[in-house]
């Protein structure tokens, strides 16, 4: 059955192929071969939107694909972080939010970034160490515990901050467009692309070649073990699990600058970071990159090359690309049967 999954998913990519290169007449973005600078910022959509996924999700890829704690207020956190950077914005600027423009420069961003990433990572461990530490492995408990935890935060937030749509000004060294391959494109989207690597290449880092890396790998897979050699892994747990609630505070105020913030978005990126995690497998750094790139793929391919009277339903192929990775591996494409 495998091979038939192989095979059949190789047979979509070439007719997905052959349509963006050459038939996709009549659609957004023209084919490939007749207008080709469309395809290149379908591309650059693609990979830096990838981006955007891959920075939230890894944090979720740490909570719950590592960790295996099941984390559902990441998205809370997400929006969190984005409502606490643009008030710290507000604050810094010293202007109301409708006139920031221009004004807005690289410390007006980069310090309500650090400073939403580090709140976020301490509230994500306060709720670790007072309500998901004593549950551990117990999915269930941490699944209602989360949730509550998340509706919480949505209500909180909706009365805070209000229903209505707000954006986190980017800093103007980089709210500009340059041309990439003939193409005029947005910096702060290439950005999103560099900080994305960064962030990558660090938790790989972190997790392959130090020691405390290592002791949250073993710990998971064998706590009792790793407790009986006098490592302290609760603490390494809890470590792990700042990292994860900020990393998700970090992509919110990156989302809320890249697409603006409101009462919903919560939901909406915890459901990407799952499907990140589930397409790429638990517990994998790689397939969790793989996982974003192949949303991104989804996300900016879908309705740029679909027929203009169907762009609408582009959302479908997101559940179709989940569908096809789990017929063809179950455990997703890098995880690995329990």
């Amino acid at each position: 059955m495998q091979w038939i999954a192989l095979v059949a998913g190789w047979s979509v990519a070439a007719i997905f192929a052959a349509w963006v290169l050459v038939f996709a007449n009549g659609t957004p973005a023209e084919p490939l071969v007749s207008q080709p600078g469309d395809f290149v910022k379908v591309l650059l959509n693609a990979l830096t939107i990838a981006g955007l996924y891959f920075i939230v999700a890894s944090g979720f890829t740490l909570i719950f694909g590592l960790m295996r704690v099941v984390n559902l207020a990441h998205g809370s956190f997400f929006l969190l972080g984005g409502y606490i950077a643009l008030e710290f914005q507000k604050l810094m600027v010293g202007k109301s939010r409708n006139i920031l423009g221009d004004d807005v420069g690289v410390f007006d961003w980069v310090i309500p970034l650090l400073l939403a990433a580090m709140i976020a990572g301490i509230l994500g461990l306060i709720m670790q160490q007072v309500f998901l530490r004593w549950f551990q492995g117990q999915d269930m408990r941490e699944t209602m515990i989360t949730i509550a935890i998340s509706v919480i935060l949505a209500d909180m937030m909706v009365s805070w901050f209000g229903g209505i749509g707000v954006d986190i000004q980017w800093p103007g060294l980089i709210d500009r467009a340059i041309t990439v391959s003939g193409v005029r494109y947005s910096v702060s989207r290439l950005f999103m692309l560099g900080v994305a690597i960064v962030v990558g290449v660090a938790l790989w880092a972190w997790l392959q070649k130090t020691r405390t890396g290592m002791v949250i790998r073993a710990g998971v897979d064998d706590t009792s073990m790793v407790q009986a050699l006098g490592i302290n892994v609760q603490l390494v747990f809890a470590l792990a699990f700042f990292v994860g609630s900020a990393l998700a505070g970090m992509g919110g105020v990156m989302g809320g600058s890249f697409a603006g913030l409101a009462a919903g978005v919560d939901g909406q990126w915890l459901l990407n970071s799952i499907i990140v995690v589930i397409v790429g497998g638990l517990g994998s750094l790689k397939g969790a990159l793989a996982g974003s790139l192949l949303l991104g793929v989804v996300t900016a391919f879908a309705p740029s090359y679909l027929p203009a009277g169907f762009t609408n339903y582009s959302i479908i192929f997101t559940f179709v690309l989940l569908g096809a990775v789990l017929a063809w591996r179950p455990y997703g494409l890098f995880g690995t049967p329990e």
